[in-house]
């Protein structure tokens, strides 16, 4: 069976998937890339993400959208070459402080573990994108984000190997982007993606940075 058809089997059983026992207007997050070579992993679906069904659709992935113009790819290539992931699939709820989303709890994350295993088993993907503490913790040791962000990674998963260079959460409620020198640190991340999507296919080599 070709990867095509195989994720198009996949992604119909992930979205009938109710094993968490969330409330039943709480349904999986299903990407709409169909046969890709790059994987992108987030932490969970948002509020906005759960109402309109598509991964990072609210302020967070309008800033993640903004990155990769940066490095010549627009959001309608991206989210049909790239197909977008999550540590667990289903809007987690708010956080009870209040503030922003709960995060999943360990029995949610490994129950979710079966979908993105089975999808690095179909996908095999070139590059791995980790995005957020989350699903960076999911591919790469417990270390400081300066020491993992603006590098690539060479690491093992169900699928085989890949190159996995890591992003921080785009989100608005996250300060390590403005600290330090973590902003050049995002930016090396961003060039080195950029030239990762240009070798698998996913941006022309035309593009250069800051080009739209």
């Amino acid at each position: 069976m070709s990867v095509k058809s195989s994720l198009a089997q996949h992604c119909r059983a992930l979205a009938d998937c109710r094993m968490c026992g969330h409330e039943s207007n709480v349904v999986p997050i299903v990407s709409s890339a169909t046969s890709p070579k790059v994987m992108l992993v987030g932490q969970a679906p948002g509020q906005v993400e759960a109402a309109g069904g598509k991964p990072f659709a609210g302020r967070a992935g309008k800033t993640l959208f903004r990155w990769f113009e940066r490095i010549g790819i627009d959001e309608a290539t991206a989210r049909r070459r790239i197909y977008i992931a999550a540590i667990t699939r289903c809007y987690p709820g708010p956080h009870p402080a209040g503030r922003g989303d709960r995060v999943p709890s360990p029995a949610e994350q490994a129950s979710c573990a079966v979908w993105l295993d089975a999808e690095l088993r179909i996908i095999r993907p070139k590059l791995l994108i980790p995005v957020g503490r989350l699903a960076i913790e999911r591919f790469l040791p417990k270390l400081p984000l300066d020491q993992l962000i603006g590098r690539a990674h060479q690491v093992s998963h169900a699928g085989g190997t890949s190159l996995a260079i890591p992003l921080p959460h785009p989100s608005g409620a996250s300060s390590w982007i403005h600290q330090d020198d973590h902003p050049a640190l995002l930016e090396r991340a961003l060039d080195l993606i950029g030239r990762e999507l240009a070798v698998n296919g996913v941006r022309g080599d035309r593009a250069k940075r800051g080009a739209a």
